[in-house]
């Protein structure tokens, strides 16, 4: 998808390292940015409208929301103005829940108009009996007319997925068609079934859409999920997973290492930078200089300048120093004895630090593999978005 590849993109171009914690919880910050895995279990399959419609556990209720769902797929709606209704009505019915004006109880379209009201949006509540009992009837003036410039509005449905198109005048006659000619192909079961974090929001199944709203307050907590497949997928790409700062994971496009001291020749500036992030690790690369260069004279300093930035391109190019996209500069883990380096912990800066250290360490020690997918409301996989942002 754009938007992981876009992230896989600024984390090639530079060598920085990044929180992999960070990253799942700036990909879970909006819903462009992530899919939904929903696994159902084999006795209660999960029902879908088509192949990227609504999701919902109850077939019936799928059936009888399907052409509100989905006419806009299959008719061209226009909405003209008729001549103004004709006779006297002293009162009207409205439901009290929604406020719809419904019209006189004795009109002709009084009982389409409450049944697919309460169809819409009342079904999963309450019987029809019980939101019978809810309607009014009140006889204010301004309301009767209110009544009356709604129903100049003719809604007519246009097909436009054949070849010689129908018009139909009522949302009755349109429903119709669409349950006698493109509903029974639309229904579809299935154990899983993968929908964008934007569609997750929208889902009409209350029990799914509060599921996954639980799912997704758990991995913004801890997302330890989406922290898994981001490694998975991070390391398909080229890219690199290592473990610092009290065994928190970070990305990085580059293979850290140790620097062993005893199989090569270390130049003096060289020395100098790798005892100094080893005594002071953490620091910045202006803290670095700050360090380094002192009392130097001005062409002598300028030259000592190129040189800390050159020798600190080839160590962090070829993993040896670690640079973080917070600016911090430390040195990679390793055995201190064979390789002279010494391990260190740097506190990391975020609040959630503690918890981030629990969460990572609970993922296996390799990360290759994919996340059990046994959890029937699992926040997965970065999704589509053009942003690509990283964050920490």
């Amino acid at each position: 998808p754009p938007v992981f590849e876009n992230v896989v993109a600024q984390i090639k171009e530079n060598a920085v390292a990044y929180s992999l914690f960070a990253l799942a919880r700036s990909f879970l910050e909006k819903p462009e940015r992530y899919e939904v895995r929903l696994t159902a279990e084999s006795e209660s399959p999960l029902y879908q409208l088509g192949e990227n419609g609504a999701v919902v556990f109850d077939r019936e209720f799928l059936e009888q929301s399907a052409f509100r769902l989905a006419h806009e797929d299959f008719y061209k709606i226009e909405i003209t103005l008729a001549e103004p209704i004709k006779g006297n009505f002293s009162n009207v019915a409205r439901c009290r829940s929604s406020g719809t004006l419904l019209g006189p109880t004795n009109h002709h379209n009084y009982q389409p108009q409450l049944r697919g009201l309460y169809e819409q949006r009342f079904s999963r509540r309450m019987s029809f009996a019980d939101y019978q009992r809810q309607i009014e009837i009140v006889t204010d003036p301004a309301l009767v007319e209110q009544w009356k410039e709604q129903t100049r509005k003719i809604v007519t449905y246009t097909t436009v997925r054949e070849e010689t198109s129908s018009t139909f005048n009522s949302a009755a006659d349109a429903e119709q068609h669409f349950r006698q000619n493109y509903l029974p192909g639309l229904l579809r079961s299935a154990q899983e079934v993968t929908i964008t974090g934007v569609h997750s929001r929208r889902l009409p199944d209350r029990a799914l859409h509060r599921a996954i709203e639980d799912a997704w307050t758990r991995e913004t907590r801890s997302p330890s999920e989406i922290m898994q497949e981001l490694a998975g997928r991070f390391r398909e790409a080229g890219l690199h997973i290592f473990r610092h700062r009290r065994g928190m994971l970070f990305v990085t496009s580059i293979r850290v290492r140790a620097f062993v001291h005893d199989q090569a020749g270390v130049s003096p500036s060289v020395n100098a930078i790798l005892e100094t992030l080893t005594a002071t690790p953490g620091i910045t690369r202006k803290e670095l200089a700050e360090k380094l260069l002192v009392d130097l004279a001005n062409e002598e300093a300028e030259r000592a300048k190129l040189a800390l930035a050159s020798n600190m391109h080839w160590l962090i190019s070829e993993g040896y120093v670690i640079e973080f996209n917070d600016g911090s500069l430390d040195l990679p883990k390793g055995k201190a004895k064979k390789e002279n380096v010494v391990e260190t912990a740097v506190s990391a800066a975020s609040d959630d630090s503690a918890a981030t250290a629990k969460d990572e360490k609970e993922l296996v020690g390799s990360t290759e593999s994919r996340p059990a997918e046994s959890r029937q409301d699992e926040v997965v996989a970065p999704a589509m978005n053009t942003e690509g942002e990283t964050g920490d």
